[in-house]
Formats: C-alpha cells, sequence, structure tokens
C-alpha cells in the first residue's frame, strides 16, 4: 500500500467538500489527491472458467468485506445486463470480470456468501448483479449511508474527494460497455471505482455511530439485501416522455402501438430503444394521427433518414391503434391503487388534506433536525398512506402498526410515529 493509500486507510473523516455540516471534525486544508493507478495497476479482465476459478479461489480466501461495482451499457444496449464485474477484498486484490464470456458467476456469489458487500447505490447494482448469479446476503451501501449522514453530495466522486480527500476520474461513466476489447483507460476508471470503496465504508461507518445512526444504517442495508426483485412495472409503454400531451384514448393507443412495436425491435437488435425511436417522436405520431407513410415522414422524428421500410412499420402501428374499437381503447390513466395525487386532497377529503399538510411540516422538521433527507426518514408513499387512510383509533400503537404495515423499518417507526400521531389529530381548518 502506498502512502497515499495509507492516508486514506488511517485518516478521519475529512471535510473537502462532501462531508456533512456540524459534523465536528477539523477541516481539511490541503487539496484533494488525483488518484490515477490502481495501487497493484490494472488487473487483467478474466474472460475464461480457468481464470474465475483462481478469481474465485482468491476472494473466498479473503479477508473483511468485498467491494463490489458492475457496468452496464445503459443508451446503448437494450435491457440493464452487467458487461463487467469488478471487485476487490483484502488479500485478493482487484479483479475485473467480463460477464459476458463469463455469464455465470453464481459460484463466485456462492464463495462471497455471509460476506458483507460494499456497494455504491446498491439498488442500481443488484438487478444486473442478480442476472449473474451474484446475490449479497449482507451489504454496506455507501450512497446511503452518506444520505442518513446528512451528506449534501452522494455521487462516489464526491463521498471518496469528501470523505478519503482523493478525487476519481469519473470521465467514462456513461461509455458503451459492452465495446470489446474494453479499452485500458475504461478499466482503469473502472477498478479504481472500487479501489477505496472498503475504505469508504470504514470511514462513513465511524461517520454513522458518531451520529447515533449506525443502527438505522444497519436495518436500511438490511431491507435492501432481503428485497425481493421488483414486480415488472405495468404498462411500462405509459411512462414515455411527453405522455402529458397526449390526452384522447385514441391518441394513447398510438403511443402504446408505437412503444411495443420499438421494444420488440430494441430487443432484437439488442439496442436501446431511444435509438430505434426517440419518445418525442411517438408522442408526435400520437398527437398527429397521420393518414399515411408520406404524413408520418413529415413529423419531426420520421425525417429523411427514415428509411421507407421503417416508416412503413411506424406507420403499420399507428394504423393498428386507429383501427382498434372504443373497448379495445386504452384508459386515460393507470388504475389507482393508492392516495389520490394529493393536490386533489382538498376536494376530496379536507381532513385527510390537513392531516397531510401538518404531516409533511412535522416529518420536515425532524429530517432537517436529526440532518437527513425526508425522503430516508420516512417515504413521501408512506405517510400518503397513513394520512388518507389513518387508522380508526389513532394512538401510538395503531400507528406504529400501519407504519410497518407499509415497510417502514423499525427506527422509521420509532422516530415518526410520534409525529404522525401528532399530525392525524388535526382537524380541518
Amino acid at each position: 500500500m502506498t502512502d497515499a493509500h495509507d492516508t486514506a486507510a488511517d485518516s478521519s473523516l475529512r471535510t473537502t467538500g462532501g462531508a456533512p455540516p456540524d459534523d465536528g471534525g477539523s477541516s481539511a486544508t490541503e487539496a484533494p489527491t488525483p488518484l490515477l493507478e490502481p495501487r497493484e495497476g490494472i488487473p487483467p479482465v478474466i474472460a475464461d472458467e480457468t481464470a474465475l476459478a483462481r478469481v474465485i479461489a482468491a476472494f473466498e480466501a479473503g479477508t473483511g468485506p468485498v467491494a463490489v461495482d458492475a457496468e452496464r451499457a445503459s443508451g446503448y444496449r437494450y435491457g440493464q445486463r452487467a458487461y463487467l464485474v469488478q471487485l476487490r477484498r483484502e488479500g485478493a486484490g482487484s479483479a475485473l470480470i467480463d460477464p459476458v464470456a463469463c455469464p455465470d458467476l453464481s459460484a463466485l456469489g456462492d464463495a462471497l456468501s455471509g460476506v458483507e458487500w460494499v456497494l455504491h447505490a446498491a439498488t442500481q447494482d443488484l438487478p444486473c448483479l442478480r442476472e449473474i448469479g451474484m446475490v449479497p446476503t449482507r451489504l454496506f451501501d455507501t450512497e446511503l449511508a452518506g444520505r442518513l449522514a446528512g451528506f449534501p453530495r452522494v455521487g462516489l466522486g464526491a463521498m471518496v474527494e469528501g470523505v478519503l480527500g482523493f478525487v476519481l476520474e469519473k470521465g467514462h461513466s456513461a461509455v458503451d460497455w459492452s465495446t470489446r476489447p474494453l479499452p485500458e483507460p475504461w478499466l482503469r476508471y473502472a477498478a479504481l471505482d472500487v479501489e477505496l470503496l472498503v475504505d469508504l465504508r470504514d470511514a462513513l461507518e465511524k461517520e454513522l455511530d458518531r451520529q447515533g445512526k449506525l443502527e438505522w444504517a444497519r436495518q436500511e442495508f438490511d431491507a435492501i439485501a432481503s428485497a425481493p426483485p421488483p414486480e415488472p412495472r405495468k404498462d411500462p409503454w405509459r411512462r414515455t416522455s411527453g405522455m402529458h400531451k397526449v390526452r384522447r384514448r385514441r391518441q394513447l393507443a398510438v403511443v402504446r402501438e408505437l412503444w411495443q412495436t420499438r421494444d420488440r425491435i430494441a430487443q432484437r437488435r439488442d439496442v436501446s430503444p431511444g435509438k430505434v425511436l426517440g419518445d418525442a417522436a411517438i408522442v408526435e405520431a400520437a398527437l398527429a394521427l397521420p393518414a399515411n407513410v408520406h404524413a408520418l415522414a413529415a413529423l419531426n422524428g420520421f425525417g429523411h433518414r427514415t428509411g421507407k421500410r421503417q416508416l412503413e412499420q411506424w406507420q403499420a402501428a399507428v394504423d393498428r391503434a386507429k383501427a382498434l374499437t372504443e373497448a379495445q381503447l386504452p384508459q386515460p390513466g393507470q388504475p389507482v391503487t393508492g392516495p389520490p395525487p394529493p393536490r386533489a386532497w382538498a376536494d376530496k377529503d379536507p381532513a385527510a388534506a390537513a392531516r397531510l399538510s401538518a404531516a409533511r411540516a412535522g416529518v420536515s422538521a425532524l429530517a432537517e433536525q436529526i440532518n437527513m433527507p425526508q425522503e430516508n426518514l420516512i417515504t413521501p408513499d408512506t405517510v400518503r398512506r397513513v394520512c388518507w387512510e389513518p387508522p380508526g383509533v389513532v394512538d401510538a400503537e395503531s400507528v406504529s402498526a400501519a407504519l410497518e404495515g407499509h415497510g417502514a423499518r423499525a427506527w422509521q417507526v420509532e422516530l415518526v410515529t410520534p409525529v404522525l400521531v401528532e399530525a392525524l389529530a388535526v382537524k380541518e381548518a
């Protein structure tokens, strides 16, 4: 380990731009140090079973937490699969694994079962890691830890700089990681992403402990690790950008047909759907309801670079939507399973609106008091649901049970229950 890395491992919490306010520590005045090379150099990319077996053995024999990261090709490829997996553990060093060449990493996942995995923004990487057989039983999320500790900036670069005093080069975060072979500068960037992740974890654990929040963080990490895979999104076409402009059901049907056609093409070609047809073009066609290919070609997004065959397939989608019966047309909005939008509460239920206003004010004040984003203290959806349908008898026991029923963790229930008991007692003005 170099002198610079000794400094990172042994330093107390720094305040070079990312530390939480009023952290009680001394402010570091020295400029942050650029981190230019992994300490053992750029590891070779593991792309065959023999090399993978050696890595598995090395990481199983390592000690302490394991830093884990994954790179996807968002905006380039269809889906969110992993195209590179990075790991680092004491005694094993760093490893870069190609999950295209080694698509089943379940043996590695099994070797690390019971080991604490350190990830940054874990919920972003866990789905693609799960696809290749890597599922942690314990984890530490450095981004979430930063939020709970009150850091104003929680990106990995900002956290490493603010806490450890090193600058990570972030120039390759949005590149096409499906590229083969991966260029050396990209591999250097990928290796550096896990270089100091365990050091960051250790410093954040100390800070959370100092603030009395370490047990809260552990409950959050356990909830992430034990959460089942998310359910497939219903009617994903409704998330098309610009949908607020589309009001008529026939137009909605055009959006649906174009979106589904685009998705099939993107999946077949393994490219990002946006590279097949932009959301703006889909909305433009829905609003215009073009009568033929010539009218379609005149719309934004269907210009001169769109070939005749492509135009015909998009027009066919529009025609299918136009041919649907009224009963087959999609409804304007998705079925509402929870409370209505808060803006409608004052008209629908003024008493509920008063409760929500009081609850929001109370949660905001408490979040500020403990130096934490409101959404990490308790999700806004949970607050809305409890305020819309409060317990029949409002007391600490019933409100706690309601919060638990909506998935709140024990620490959240303990802190938020008194706030909501008071808010639910508020009468309509």
